[in-house]
């Protein structure tokens, strides 16, 4: 496959700049003009003009609830809506029935992936057996069995020690931690932001120490142990400074954001607009009288950690943008509609992603001046590809054919009808989006478009 004209940005080879791309045998062949002859055999030509061709993204944050939760989303239709929203590549958690916490459930993954799944699908393994927070997994094991981190995402490890020892065996075995931070005895019953709208709503409080205090958990641990712990989906000011601090003194530790949690505030649970920013940093949403609407207590709007204050958003985008939260994620989260049509309280957390996840950085990233496109994509591609010890994320000569292709200007409406996960909790449906992929291929072949 030949795509011809496109603007290729590579951030790993620091490249951005109009040429064409030649994919033979699953393996990018090589980058520039005239290299049509490089080719042995027909050749496929796809005009790419006027859309930007990257490296395959990456999204190291997806529960596709295989095995144990298929009502939800399975490989199949997680990896069909990655495929749609231009990701060649995802990592999903451990958190399934039962947990990913031996080889055996490990091969069940990779094997239903291999029959079923469009894009590359990845796994991590638990911390700790059944994601209890008790006793280690076997580490060494799952590491054999082909997990590219370990985490109990969904829980976090309170035992301060049995995190310390986690942290010298995945150091022997050069694999990533990933760290969902929560302090139980901080957070409680919190459902949704402590701050002035749940006290107006009157639902519990989750402050932002419940999170801050294990990311200062995660720092100290880190620097004893020089394993490298990464703390998953952001949310909070006091994060986003810790872990800049810590960066800034070498310590092995980085941070994830989500869009979710650099775009909307905790004033969207009150079904307020007054969340929207439209200061020209960050514009959250185009247009004027016709954006969305919804009610009071949309539990589309409930996640963990929850959406944060307009002061915690900013330092989220800020954190992004100098590279304090190196990496974007979903953390894409399908529940059955059953599931969230219930009371706030009574509500699981979580939202889908992976079909809007670019958009959304685009618009509030890109669009907004914030950042270039090359350091967006970078934060999609080469850093979780680094922190995953992958060879993906680059279009160097030899490396995976593993690209998407995206227009980033064309404007559309996100709608729940045209979904292909298997659920439809997700906040941005009737959103007027700008900036869309237009085509996924894997290895070589088209898998989306």
């Amino acid at each position: 496959m030949l795509l011809k004209g496109g603007r290729l940005i590579d951030p790993a080879n620091g490249i951005d700049e109009t040429t064409d791309l030649l994919l033979v045998d699953g393996r990018v062949k090589a980058v520039g003009s005239d290299i049509q002859d490089q080719a042995s055999g027909e050749v496929s030509q796809v005009d790419v003009t006027g859309k930007v061709v990257c490296p395959g993204l990456i999204d190291i944050h997806v529960h596709f609830r295989e095995p144990g939760q298929t009502a939800k989303e399975n490989i199949e239709s997680g990896a069909a809506a990655a495929a749609k929203g231009g990701f060649t590549t995802v990592v999903c958690m451990p958190n399934t029935s039962p947990a990913i916490d031996n080889p055996g459930t490990v091969a069940l993954i990779q094997d239903s992936a291999e029959r079923s799944s469009k894009v590359n699908v990845l796994s991590t393994g638990a911390i700790t057996k059944g994601i209890a927070g008790e006793e280690l997994a076997p580490i060494g094991s799952l590491k054999s069995a082909g997990v590219v981190a370990i985490t109990d995402d969904g829980n976090c490890v309170q035992n301060n020690d049995l995190m310390r020892r986690a942290l010298e065996y995945t150091a022997m075995f050069d694999l990533p931690v990933m760290d969902h931070c929560q302090d139980y005895s901080l957070v409680g019953l919190g459902m949704m932001h402590d701050g002035y709208w749940n006290s107006t709503l009157g639902l519990p409080g989750w402050p932002s120490a419940g999170e801050e205090m294990i990311v200062a958990r995660n720092i100290l641990l880190a620097e004893k142990t020089q394993a490298h712990i990464h703390c998953q989906h952001m949310s909070t000011a006091g994060s986003v400074r810790l872990l800049r601090e810590a960066k800034l003194r070498g310590v092995p530790i980085s941070g994830e954001a989500c869009p979710h949690h650099f775009t909307l505030t905790d004033a969207a649970i009150a079904g307020s607009q007054k969340f929207w920013h439209e200061d020209g940093k960050g514009i959250c949403y185009p247009g004027g009288s016709d954006r969305p609407s919804w009610p009071e207590f949309d539990t589309n709007f409930k996640m963990n950690p929850p959406l944060r204050s307009a002061k915690d958003r900013e330092a989220v985008i800020e954190g992004v943008v100098d590279g304090t939260l190196e990496i974007i994620s979903s953390d894409h989260a399908p529940h059955c509609d059953y599931e969230k049509e219930v009371e706030f309280a009574n509500a699981p957390f979580g939202i889908t992603g992976l079909e809007n996840q670019l958009a959304v950085s685009l618009m509030q990233l890109y669009h907004s001046g914030r950042m270039n496109l090359a350091d967006l994509i970078t934060r999609f591609t080469v850093a979780p590809a680094r922190l995953i010890r992958s060879d993906r994320g680059t279009l160097s000569p030899g490396s995976p054919a593993d690209v998407t292709i995206f227009d980033p200007d064309v404007e559309w409406v996100f709608r729940r009808e045209n979904t292909v996960s298997k659920a439809t909790n997700n906040p941005f449906y009737d959103w007027n989006l700008k900036g869309r992929p237009v085509m996924t291929v894997v290895g070589g072949e088209i898998v989306s478009k």
